[in-house]
């Protein structure tokens, strides 16, 4: 069922519901206000005719040509009055005498045939007043009070339902219109849908929606930016693979072993590179890396420096001990980063020349910084800023030109950030700043 149709159907079932139930009311309140109208009416008849007869002394009845006075009827109304003796003084109607007849006072319901009569009976100086209306009379009077008070209630729920109709459809034509606006989009397009003229309730709807087109454009850049970097960078030394294994199977001796050692590099640089890269993929990519080991400094620190590529065993100065603290990052992340700050600096620095490896940490602040400075001879300030772009070499001969750039995206995804410090009279040094847990 459409939202739409749910609406109609629920608003309209409890305003009919409503309107239904103060009719009722209404109805009930009526016919009992109308039923005591006309016995007042009917009481009120017999006080009157009896402070008239009250009036006129005894003699003028006993005088009167015609001892029982005639009074002329009203349709629907009939009146009888009765001397002390018992006798009828007074009367509408010649032929009931049974529903006139005196009795206890008050009002009562009397049947003639078919007919069905509402009494009054009133006694005052000993005159005995009885008068009565026709039920019928009643009963049609009521159906055309009732009549004339349905129809407005029938005209008015009509027209709420109208009302509510074109409300309903008023207010989700919004709705509609970002339906069609979504379905002729074309597949590829990614741009934010607007949320001029649309209602404050749907906003914010369309502003989740604006957001997940924008992490989907960010991945597809993403998936085409690792695409095209793969393409560009692993057809260079796939081509140097082919071209030496070519000149091997052409020469014999030496230079077969030769051309075999230079294919067996460009393959270790071939899989580093493409490990650096779905590296990095992985990290823009928000993919989860947590194991659920918690990545104490001192534990990152050691394996970081265990997988790095070179024999450093003589090559680091650490401290002595490490801040005993757990970092806000997975295991994983923090190792790689590591790790490819100790490459950078062994590659780069002199190979007679320490590297020096720590990590400064007070309790109770929320970073920690890690530091890896060398030795070498450093880099001027417009090499700086470049450091961290993807595929830049300082040297067109070494790496990938991806390490860097991967701390930079790990420390920019956990709200981190990595720095790079080169004093003119020389050495580099390399500052990683990254949450701790629990602050």
């Amino acid at each position: 069922m459409s939202l739409r149709a749910r609406l109609l159907l629920t608003l309209g079932l409890t305003l009919a519901l409503l309107w239904g139930v103060a009719a009722a009311w209404l109805m009930r309140d009526l016919e009992e206000k109308f039923v005591e109208t006309l016995d007042q009416r009917l009481a009120q008849s017999a006080r009157m005719v009896a402070g008239l007869v009250l009036q006129l002394p005894f003699d003028v009845w006993e005088d009167a040509e015609h001892p029982v006075l005639s009074i002329p009827p009203i349709e629907g109304l009939a009146c009888q009055v009765h001397s002390p003796q018992g006798e009828i003084m007074a009367r509408t109607h010649a032929d009931m005498d049974a529903i006139l007849a005196p009795g206890e006072g008050g009002h009562t319901y009397r049947q003639a045939g078919d007919v069905t009569w509402r009494v009054f009976t009133y006694e005052r100086g000993g005159i005995v007043i009885t008068t009565a209306d026709r039920m019928d009379e009643r009963d049609m009077l009521l159906s055309g009070v009732i009549r004339m008070t349905v129809v407005p209630f029938i005209v008015a729920l009509v027209g709420s339902m109208f009302a509510l109709w074109l409300g309903v459809w008023r207010g989700l034509a919004p709705l509609t219109r970002l339906r069609e606006s979504l379905a002729h989009r074309h597949p590829d397009a990614l741009a934010p849908v607007a949320t001029y003229g649309l209602p404050k309730e749907i906003r914010p709807l369309i502003e989740t929606l604006n957001a997940l087109l924008a992490r989907v454009q960010q991945t597809i850049i993403r998936e085409q930016r690792f695409t095209n970097d793969a393409a560009h960078e692993l057809r260079t030394p796939l081509t140097a693979i082919k071209t030496h294994l070519q000149v091997a199977r052409r020469v014999e001796g030496q230079a077969a072993i030769t051309s075999l050692n230079y294919a067996e590099e460009g393959v270790v640089r071939l899989s580093s590179t493409l490990d650096q890269l779905l590296t990095l993929a992985r990290v823009e990519g928000r993919v989860r890396f947590d194991d659920g080991e918690a990545s104490r400094v001192a534990d990152v620190a050691e394996h970081a420096l265990a997988d790095s590529q070179h024999d450093t065993s003589a090559r680091f100065i650490v401290p002595p001990h490490w801040p005993d603290v757990a970092l806000a990052m997975p295991r994983e992340l923090a190792i790689t980063a590591l790790r490819n700050l100790l490459d950078n600096a062994i590659s780069h620095g002199p190979a007679d020349a320490p590297v020096t490896f720590g990590a400064q940490w007070e309790p109770g602040e929320r970073h920690l910084t890690f530091s890896v400075s060398d030795q070498g001879p450093g880099v001027d300030g417009a090499t700086l800023e470049q450091l961290t772009q993807r595929f830049w070499r300082a040297s067109k001969q070494q790496g990938s030109g991806l390490g860097l750039a991967i701390v930079a995206a790990i420390a920019e995804r956990f709200g981190g950030e990595v720095t790079f410090v080169s004093p003119a009279e020389g050495g580099f040094t390399a500052r990683l700043v990254v949450p701790v847990a629990g602050s």
